[in-house]
């Protein structure tokens, strides 16, 4: 198995349908002892859920917007897991005002809480989880083409997800002394909760599938499956990369 006699954390998950689970699920599946985190004590609740009766999981929580909160990861992983071999951050939030209408109407306030959750989250997190990374491991996010594209409704969650590509590279420069590599994975759209946020989720999907060179469905389980090769040892040569997971429509022009 890929991730045979690892240990590493997923942040978050929300329920069956989440990235966040997906990648979590199938790097236990390799063998690993996955800490899987939720926002609250209320989102813990359906995580429990997800892996009662599952061996080689540990459960966490953390709200990325509360800066108090990131000691507390530490503690809890310092207690259940100790040093850990890889770190995927699935994490990503913009007040639903801020989706709407025009970029240009983006208000402060709603920039710096949807900034500070989607992009400064992921190197604050690393900040605090360095001291537990082993030589050689690997470090995830998650981002969507909105980065490099002005994707319709989109607005400020692009302009998040292209902060949080560029501060991959910055850390993978950080961190690549010890052989830690930091590098993100871009899927399509996929129905989420925090995809369903974006309007007309629906439509983008089908759109894409319609579109894009493998004329099949993705979802999910692409998504895991890419992160686990970067996961593992075979990509052990990646670092500071995008990989985008949305059956080739990224390469498309019109």
């Amino acid at each position: 198995m890929l991730l045979e006699g690892k240990k590493g954390l997923v942040l978050n998950a929300t329920n069956k349908n989440s990235l966040g689970w997906a990648i979590a699920e199938r790097a236990n599946q390799e063998g690993a002892i996955v800490g899987i985190g939720a926002q609250n004590e209320r989102m813990l609740a359906g995580v429990e859920k997800l892996i009662e009766g599952r061996e080689g999981f540990e459960t966490f929580t953390i709200d990325f917007s509360f800066e108090e909160q990131y000691g507390l990861l530490a503690e809890q992983v310092d207690k259940k897991l100790g040093k850990l071999d890889f770190l995927v951050h699935s994490v990503g939030y913009a007040p639903k005002e801020a989706l709407a209408g025009r970029f240009i109407d983006t208000k402060l306030d709603d920039f710096l809480v949807a900034m500070n959750a989607s992009a400064y989250s992921m190197v604050r997190l690393c900040k605090e989880m360095e001291p537990f990374l082993n030589e050689d491991a690997s470090v995830i996010t998650l981002s969507y083409l909105g980065s490099t594209r002005a994707a319709l409704d989109y607005n400020i969650m692009g302009m998040c997800k292209a902060a949080l590509e560029s501060a991959v590279r910055y850390l993978a420069v950080d961190l690549g002394d010890r052989g830690i590599r930091v590098n993100t994975v871009s899927p399509g759209p996929v129905n989420t909760v925090s995809g369903r946020g974006v309007k007309g989720l629906t439509t983008k999907i089908d759109h894409v599938f319609d579109t894009a060179p493998l004329k099949r469905p993705y979802a999910q389980a692409e998504a895991a499956n890419a992160t686990l090769y970067l996961l593992s040892d075979l990509g052990k040569g990646v670092s500071g990369q995008v990989l985008m997971v949305d059956s080739g429509y990224s390469i498309m022009a019109l």
